[in-house]
């Protein structure tokens, strides 16, 4: 076990101290919580950030599925400016996401362009479960519209990774609106004749489930996602049933005709690549 190696141990079995304590770097190990073993955090990002115990697949910032999946060097980002609102005027709201940006890198909870995949051009959103949870507020939907709109004008499918809690509460309505406003530009789409594929990671709840997330023509998802609208224990506290077993998760989905196929992270690239060329998206 790599834990074992963490720690030296004299002849009576007690950890040695003082001048003889190993010194392990801060930040540079992981503890997967579902079997519990030790990661060094390389290792788990050369190994897709999927636990090489147990298979567990960790959430992964928007940049780092970038460089997974699209070619190196051909996403270009739209830059559209967008600045976060507070219209019901929250306190702290603002400064958590100026703090946000900074962290992470991004200016929401959604990072949106055109890239290739194995040759071939698409548009693609991938949401980050880094930038509060992923929810969805009013720069997020329009990005995800914007995305779509460029999708039609350039005659190229669009694919888009979900990752949220749902619906932005600061920002009430107004979060709501965008599940209306980003299956009506689909639905364009849809009347277009252009490919949609949406792939779910964990989790994938609320406003976005119920809206762009699930209306795709192709559904993939990751591993043990959980998917849903709400969480397993408020629909057991609201029907006063017992849930079946691995309720939500994305097995359960495939089971019950949600979702079209489960793919392992580190075959996410070449399953879409396929699939674009089945829909004869050319190499460029």
């Amino acid at each position: 076990m790599v834990v074992d190696k963490l720690k030296k141990r004299n002849v009576d079995n007690t950890i040695e101290k003082s001048e003889n304590k190993v010194d392990i770097p801060v930040g540079k190990w992981v503890k997967c919580d579902v079997c519990g073993e030790i990661i060094y955090k390389e290792i788990l990002h050369e190994n897709y950030s999927v636990c090489p115990e147990c298979g567990k697949h960790f959430r992964i910032s928007a940049r780092r599925r970038i460089n997974q999946i699209v070619d190196e060097g051909t996403f270009e980002p739209f830059d559209l400016n967008l600045k976060t609102v507070n219209p019901l005027k929250i306190d702290g709201y603002m400064k958590k996401i100026e703090n946000l940006k900074e962290k992470t890198g991004i200016d929401e909870a959604v990072l949106c362009g055109i890239g290739k995949i194995e040759k071939r051009k698409c548009v693609i959103c991938i949401m980050d479960g880094n930038f509060l949870m992923g929810s969805m507020g009013s720069v997020v939907g329009e990005k995800i519209t914007y995305s779509i709109e460029k999708a039609i004008e350039k005659k190229l499918p669009i694919i888009i990774f979900s990752v949220s809690g749902g619906a932005r509460m600061q920002e009430g309505i107004i979060s709501l609106m965008q599940m209306a406003k980003t299956t009506s530009a689909l639905a364009k789409l849809n009347e277009e004749g252009l490919l949609y594929i949406s792939v779910l990671t964990d989790p994938t709840y609320g406003g976005v489930t119920a809206s762009f997330a699930t209306v795709a023509d192709i559904i993939l998802a990751e591993p043990k996602a959980m998917i849903g609208f709400a969480g397993p224990r408020v629909i057991k506290q609201t029907i006063g049933e017992e849930l079946p077993e691995e309720f939500q998760t994305s097995e359960f989905m495939l089971e019950h005709g949600f979702v079209d196929k489960i793919v392992h992270r580190k075959d996410l690239r070449e399953v879409l690549s396929k699939i674009l060329k089945l829909h004869d998206i050319k190499e460029e």
